[in-house]
């Protein structure tokens, strides 16, 4: 849970205050500071609001930068969170004052990678800054939150301890935990992970995998809570998990490694040109509890999927109105599909605005996250444009050149999906074709173009373009049904086999819509199914659900 905000607890002024705070009884009046700003909109007093959609920005491009709050009065203060957007600092410290005029070295790095720091100071003073040295984008200084703990007259009760931490799944070189919420008289604000007395992780969550493990091993781990004051529970329970002999190639990920585009294919890292087949999720915001370890356990086991596609609506109800939120079940997830030895396409969701460029903005700053935390996996994409409609392919691939530099600024090797015109039917739905693109593709490298289709909808003409596109330029089915473009509707399923048999015959990777019980035919669940299952078997499918499970179970040829 987040700290809230001053103004919450100065109106609640029972709780104890979480932080910028000295007084049990009262909120301390807070002033943020800064050497400068990028702009109206970018003032400090942004990074101390509580809202985690507005945040503090300094002027770009030079060094060094500071931001600085003034307490009110002497504290002590005990720990600093520091929630970075996409313009971190590599190089920094933290420094208190009792006059905002001499300063004293509480905390230092020169290794900052972004994200959020959760650092444990011990110092006092009337004044607190994070004096930034070394800028770890070409950008300026950017903080969501800066966020202070105090532990004189504050809240100093700890959180509960862990319950039942347990291993939920093991690769040969991943064990996914899981263990019971605590509890906390203000609000649990994180998880520590510790394997043996390293810790490993801060999770927000209940959940975590701990990757790039040695296979046939042991590892013990236990987990803390800790609360926004700084308070850290007794240790969970300790769980020992072995991970799982090395299989020569078990799963997708085992089998191939970092995928990589070769020519006008997708090949694994060893060359070979390689066929991916999987399901995507339906929208996050609706059907979450679709993805939970008895589904995904099922989609990696009983289905042999080799690639989940994790589906993050940007508007309608999705991420712009939590991006916090909404980026973590993506974090989420990504572990949950790693765990498993899946491939993960991390599907930017954009349908309404059909411009991309509208979502510019947030695109630039969740694939920033996305690609800073994730950047040592081999299993993922970035698919950064779902279904592109009302606008050119020109605007389309300048959204493309405008997003991929960030992506790659922070990971140079993950492919990456680019939406075609007219809801990625490489414009046949506005009466054009492949060859717009074919003769004006996006200028970067290890980039697929994705197509997406419906085979009660979308005849021979749609198909006969995947064709003669996927001879001259790489392409990825990223989403289809069986039914109509409504996602709903009778099946066609002869089609649907002309389309399989075309994308087995020239290794164009596929991924169905969509593994949920939402009530349109296209969902391959029946109503209710979700959370609880069964899952496994064909008891609760619908009709496409049997036909399309048969289909991603047909052996790999890796």
């Amino acid at each position: 849970m987040r700290p809230r905000t001053l103004a919450a607890l100065a109106a609640a002024l029972a709780l104890p205050l979480t932080f910028l705070i000295t007084s049990p009884t009262q909120a301390l009046a807070v002033t943020a500071t800064s050497s400068s700003v990028e702009g109206a909109g970018f003032e400090a007093s942004l990074a101390v609001d509580g809202d985690a959609a507005t945040r503090w920005a300094s002027a770009e491009g030079a060094d060094p930068q500071w931001i600085r709050l003034d307490l009110g009065t002497t504290s002590t203060i005990s720990g600093v969170t520091l929630t970075w957007e996409a313009a971190y600092a590599k190089s920094y410290k933290i420094q208190t004052s009792p006059d905002g005029s001499t300063w004293t070295d509480v905390y230092s790095t020169t290794t900052g990678d972004g994200g959020t720091d959760q650092l444990s100071v011990s110092g006092s003073g009337r004044y607190i800054r994070m004096y930034g040295t070394q800028r770890g984008t070409p950008y300026g200084y950017s903080l969501w939150e800066f966020d202070v703990r105090t532990s004189s007259g504050g809240d100093t009760t700890p959180p509960s301890t862990p319950g039942n931490l347990r291993s939920t799944a093991t690769t040969s070189s991943s064990v996914s935990l899981a263990w019971n919420a605590s509890t906390d008289n203000v609000g649990v604000s994180g998880y520590d992970v510790y394997r043996g007395s390293t810790l490993v992780n801060t999770a927000t969550g209940t959940t975590f995998t701990d990757t790039g493990l040695t296979a046939n091993t042991s590892y013990t781990y236990t987990v803390r809570a800790r609360d926004a004051a700084g308070n850290v529970s007794p240790a969970s329970n300790a769980v020992t998990a072995t991970t799982q002999p090395p299989t020569g190639g078990g799963t997708p990920v085992e089998a191939n490694g970092q995928l990589r585009v070769c020519g006008v294919k997708l090949c694994n890292e060893n060359g070979k040109q390689i066929q991916l087949r999987g399901m995507s999720s339906h929208g996050l915001q609706w059907y979450s509890q679709c993805l939970n370890t008895a589904s995904l356990d099922a989609l990696a086991t009983d289905w042999k999927a080799d690639v989940l596609r994790i589906s993050m609506y940007i508007q309608e109800d999705g991420y712009e109105t939590n991006p916090r939120l909404f980026t973590d079940r993506v974090h989420n997830l990504i572990e949950q599909a790693t765990a498993r030895g899946m491939y993960a396409i991390v599907d930017w969701h954009m349908l309404t605005p059909g411009d991309p460029m509208y979502n510019l903005a947030r695109a630039k700053t969740f694939f920033t996250e996305i690609a800073q935390r994730h950047n040592n996996k081999k299993n993922l994409f970035y698919e950064i444009a779902n279904e592109p409609n009302g606008v050119s392919w020109a605007t389309v691939k300048s959204y493309a050149e405008h997003l991929i530099p960030v992506i790659r600024a922070n990971d140079p090797d993950t492919p990456i999906l680019v939406g075609t015109r007219a809801w990625s039917s490489l414009g046949v739905s506005d009466g054009a074709g492949e060859t717009e693109v074919i003769s004006n593709p996006v200028n970067a490298t290890n980039i697929m173009y994705t197509f997406h289709f419906y085979a009660a909808s979308h005849g021979s003409n749609y198909l006969n373009t995947l064709s003669r596109a996927a001879d001259r330029i790489p392409m990825f089915v990223t989403e289809f049904g069986t039914q109509t473009a409504s996602g709903g509707g009778g099946n066609n399923f002869g089609m649907a086999g002309q389309y399989l048999d075309l994308m087995a015959q020239k290794k164009i990777s596929w991924v169905n819509w969509n593994y949920s019980d939402d009530g349109l035919s296209g969902a391959v669940f029946t109503g209710g199914t979700c959370p609880n299952g069964p899952f496994t078997g064909t008891s609760r499918l619908k009709e496409a659900g049997v036909w399309i499970r048969e289909r991603v179970r047909t052996p790999d040829d890796f």
